[in-house]
């Protein structure tokens, strides 16, 4: 039997509910770490254009293409590249194995993962940085407004997927990915060189939880996957602690290279860390970049 979706105003309520302590905690940790940072620079303008969208509530009226809005019953705006490259895209892994945590005490890794992009998005628009989460389909804006909105984008997430989509970025654009990134490496690079044929700027955060880190099992152990994997018994799991921990510690070095062979910076988080010495890395990684420095 199916159920019957929540009336609006009820799932409104929900998430009213559900985010205020979340972004108060954001708040908090971006309010810490912008205390030591100062504000990142912009590029200088250029006049190539990028593409033409839809006008938006707030647009400047310059902005309009008037030939190209004539051709249909829309109004366009045309956008040059270093408008659009001045805008930062985010995401953050929603896979079902992005839930699991090890101990009641530590935080879901989906939990820390939203924690840290929302932060990081009060960061931006502090410094004024436009800011959309990739793949929502939204044009990225700034100010008070868009961490609410992004807050309720991420509530209202469906997406299950463990990867990020491939979406069409301007040049010099930044993109700040995080996830526990246990895919296979020729599917991640992949990914990331399709995005790094357009120079755009990323960033990878991969955040764990300690046990994944360290495997601190002994004794008969069933693991359960969280993405219909078939199960996995072991009768003495200290016994394959050695090669666990030397194949993850492969998986992220080969993790590191493929962001340094696309000028990216790469971080690993673990959940029963601070987030404040995450975010300061990340924001210090996109300082960084050519012209933002």
């Amino acid at each position: 039997m199916v159920e019957a979706p929540l009336p609006l105003r009820q799932r409104a309520e929900q998430l009213a509910a559900t985010m205020p302590p979340l972004l108060v905690a954001a708040e908090r940790v971006a309010s810490t770490v912008a205390q030591g940072v100062h504000g990142r620079r912009r590029v200088g303008q250029g006049e190539t254009f990028w593409q033409f969208r839809g006008y938006y509530f707030g647009d400047a009226p310059q902005s309009i293409d008037w030939r190209q809005s004539a051709k249909s019953d829309r109004v366009f705006v045309r956008e040059l590249e270093w408008e659009a490259a001045q805008s930062v895209w985010l995401w953050r892994d929603a896979s079902p194995s992005m839930r699991w945590r090890s101990s009641p005490r530590l935080h879901e890794k989906r939990e820390r993962a939203e924690l840290l992009l929302l932060a990081l998005t009060a960061m931006l628009v502090r410094s004024g940085e436009r800011v959309a989460l990739l793949g929502s389909g939204h044009r990225p804006t700034t100010g008070r407004a868009t961490l609410s909105r992004l807050g309720a984008e991420l509530a209202r997430s469906t997406d299950s997927g463990n990867l990020p989509p491939l979406t069409q970025l301007p040049r010099y654009a930044q993109i700040v990915l995080i996830g526990d990134f246990l895919d296979p490496l020729e599917t991640i690079d992949a990914i990331v060189r399709r995005y790094g044929e357009r120079d755009v700027k990323g960033h990878l955060l991969q955040v764990l939880d300690p046990a994944e880190e360290t495997l601190p099992y002994e004794g008969r152990v069933r693991f359960e996957g969280l993405e219909d994997e078939a199960p996995w018994l072991l009768s003495r799991t200290e016994a394959v602690r050695g090669a666990f921990t030397k194949r993850l510690t492969a998986h992220r070095e080969g993790l590191r290279a493929i962001a340094q062979a696309a000028g990216w910076s790469f971080a690993c988080h673990h959940t029963d860390q601070s987030p404040h010495a995450a975010l300061l890395a990340l924001y210090a990684a996109m300082s960084r970049v050519p012209g933002l420095a």
